[in-house]
């Protein structure tokens, strides 16, 4: 009986945590949208990422 209940604590912990994960999934998809909406009303590609900060980094090629 204790091996038992062992797993449905462990089968719940798990449950919990993939609830925490797809809550998680949602924000951030909401996030992202959310600013990608705001990017289309001020004109602006925010969703695209700056280059200029990549550039700084690498030596320049031959």
């Amino acid at each position: 009986m204790f091996e038992y209940e062992i797993q449905k604590l462990h089968h719940n912990e798990l449950i919990r945590e993939a609830g925490n994960a797809r809550q998680v999934r949602l924000a951030v998809k909401a996030r992202r949208a959310a600013r990608r909406a705001a990017a289309g009303r001020s004109g602006q590609d925010d969703h695209e990422g700056t280059v200029s900060a990549l550039r700084s980094r690498f030596a320049r090629a031959a």
